[in-house]
């Protein structure tokens, strides 16, 4: 994996070209390269994962008359097949690169290729005769893609702060920036970059860009169809993809290793990988997160019902594997919070995204590559608020039903000048709208789709989002085999019923899967990714909010009603703030990375 980025039609300085590309080394810290043409500089720093001795980019490649030169982030997982299919074309190749046969497959089938890639990617593609920048995502979004169009052209990167390196782009957070720090977040609606006029190119999207303009058009989304295969068949259909999705995802010239938390999804990775691995004479590398204590101070809830200790040591008993554990303290956690502001480009998920931050560094010792569990939730309708009457009939974001309590958090000028609720309310019913849904679905039936779409489009981005930049901060590629399209595309059409087989969640993936895991890992209740339950951690974010709170000058109350901020310290909120995890600490440490985040990006609020 890596990091790209782009300044088209714009005057750039040397000095500005490389404090971008300063700010792009941690996701690549290999090598990075510029290239220059006319209007277009391109830049690319790199992890190297396949062929590193051939990989190097910006790469160029000239065929037709025609010169393509590509920044490529990602990995393709279908690139072998595409490589037959380029060579009976023609093509020669130089390395073994993926992002070699997708310059080439760019310049046999144009913007088309992007139907024929199995993968995760951003990249940009500068076509110097006809002066022509093509960018695309991949269709789930795995990979990022940020772009602004400035001063009469376009910057582009892989995140927000290779824009912000630009010297004439100002981090301006206006209204609507406001509203989706405070009412969305730590989620976004599709296609926004908080920050004034930065946009994100949505996954399945891809836009051109030529003679001052962008064109932008999606080439994928998800589409209903008519099932018509019974539920042994439909289990067939969800084993071999899953199998298929995994084993494609473990091609490296590197070492790999997965995330194991004991759960259904990490398990299932992690036993296909030790079962291929194991054929060529190797051990599994295995990684798992806990935290001082919290089997002491762990307590049940609906969203977490168990712990995950005592799972992860059957598995690695099972797999048999080079196992190593990452324990974290409330004040690591606590000390780390600027930083995952930083690798994040914006306030996160509080100690989730901390603790991935850690853990990540922990991981990137020992593997270049990792594997993860994320997107089987989204997909197979994992989620309590999918099987949860009250949460699933009701209207709104079913991981935020707290608008009312968001909107009573903002500061006061600011509560005044948004309708809140309305801006909420406009983003659901929007994607819901967007749903695709056969004619004459029983309303049941299409409550779910919607369910899923409502996930994958928002939910699913945001721990997208998150794995991403805690990962690539430390130079970790994440690979997530339950993100292959292919699963979400055959997955959209298959009834409820089937996927909540027995009334069990997942019920569907775990009878597929049956003889892969133990039997007390496979059936396991569904419990998300581990948060410390230690009360220092909620006296130590809690010494800080209090301290802001004495403070006249902290940025943080230009949005947010200091009385406000300061009942968290006494009240607990019925519904977590975001999500499963974000409950009373998370939320005060939410609203300390806003203020972070303010201070640090030295935002400009505008309104």
């Amino acid at each position: 994996m890596c990091a790209i980025a782009g300044i088209m039609d714009i005057n750039c300085s040397d000095g500005t070209k490389e404090k971008m590309l300063a700010t792009m080394t941690r996701r690549g810290p290999d090598a990075t390269g510029r290239y220059e043409n006319g209007p277009a500089v391109l830049l690319h720093a790199r992890l190297a994962v396949i062929d590193p001795e051939g990989g190097a980019q910006p790469m160029t490649f000239s065929r037709a008359g025609e010169t393509y030169t590509i920044v490529y982030n990602g990995e393709l997982y279908n690139t072998e097949e595409i490589r037959r299919a380029l060579t009976r074309e023609g093509h020669r190749f130089l390395g073994h690169s993926d992002t070699e046969v997708a310059l080439h497959a760019y310049a046999q089938w144009g913007e088309e290729c992007l139907t024929k890639f199995n993968g995760i990617f951003a990249f940009g593609i500068w076509e110097a005769g006809r002066r022509r920048l093509f960018l695309a995502r991949d269709r789930m979004g795995v990979k990022p893609l940020f772009f602004k169009c400035h001063e009469g052209g376009l910057l582009f990167a892989s995140e927000l702060k290779t824009i912000l390196a630009y010297p004439t782009v100002q981090p301006e957070l206006d209204e609507q920036g406001a509203a989706e720090i405070l009412l969305l977040g730590p989620g976004r609606t599709p296609g926004c970059g908080v920050f004034r006029g930065v946009e994100e190119l949505q996954p399945g999207c891809c836009a051109v860009y030529a003679h001052g303009k962008l064109r932008q058009r999606r080439y994928w989304s998800l589409k209903d169809r008519e099932h018509r295969e019974s539920f042994a068949e439909t289990a067939e259909v969800v084993r071999a993809l899953v199998l298929d999705a995994i084993r494609r995802q473990m091609v490296s010239d590197v070492p790999i290793g997965t995330f194991l938390s004991g759960g259904l999804d990490s398990s299932l990775i992690s036993a296909v990988c030790a079962e291929e691995l194991g054929r060529q004479g190797k051990r599994l590398t295995t990684f798992s997160v806990d935290y001082t204590d919290n089997d002491h101070y762990f307590t049940p809830d609906k969203f977490q019902p168990n712990s995950d200790g005592h799972y992860i040591r059957v598995m690695e008993k099972t797999l048999n594997s080079h196992h190593h554990w990452c324990v974290l303290s409330p004040r690591e956690l606590v000390d780390s919070l600027e930083e995952a502001v930083t690798a994040r480009d914006l306030p996160g998920m509080a100690d989730v995204d901390i603790s991935l931050l850690a853990f990540c560094k922990r991981i990137r010792e020992k593997v270049t590559v990792a594997l993860s569990g994320e997107c089987a939730d989204e997909i197979f309708g994992g989620y309590p608020w999918y099987r949860d009457p009250e949460i699933r009939d009701r209207e709104g974001f079913p991981w935020a039903q707290n608008t009312r309590q968001r909107c009573a958090i903002l500061a006061p000028g600011l509560r005044e000048r948004l309708d809140g609720e309305g801006y909420v309310r406009e983003r659901y019913e929007k994607t819901c709208r967007e749903s695709d849904i056969l004619p004459g679905t029983p309303p049941g039936e299409a409550r779910m789709k919607q369910m899923v779409n409502l996930n994958q489009q928002w939910f699913m981005q945001t721990l997208l989002d998150r794995k991403d930049r805690m990962s690539m901060y430390s130079g970790l590629e994440v690979r997530v085999p339950f993100c292959d399209y292919r699963i979400a595309e055959y997955l959209y059409g298959v009834p409820w019923e089937f996927k909540d087989w027995r009334g069990k969640e997942k019920g569907l993936l775990r009878h597929a899967m049956e003889g892969l895991l133990p039997e007390e890992v496979l059936w396991r209740k569904k419990s998300p990714y581990p948060k410390t339950w230690d009360p220092e951690y909620l006296r130590l974010v809690s010494e800080r909010l209090e301290a802001l709170l004495e403070d006249p000058k902290a940025p943080l109350f230009s949005l947010v009603d200091r009385e406000a901020a300061r009942r968290l310290l006494t009240e607990a909120s019925p519904w977590p703030w975001y999500g499963q995890l974000m409950r009373t600490p998370q939320t005060v440490c939410y609203l300390l990375q806003i203020d972070c985040w303010l201070r640090k990006y030295r935002v400009e609020l505008d309104w």
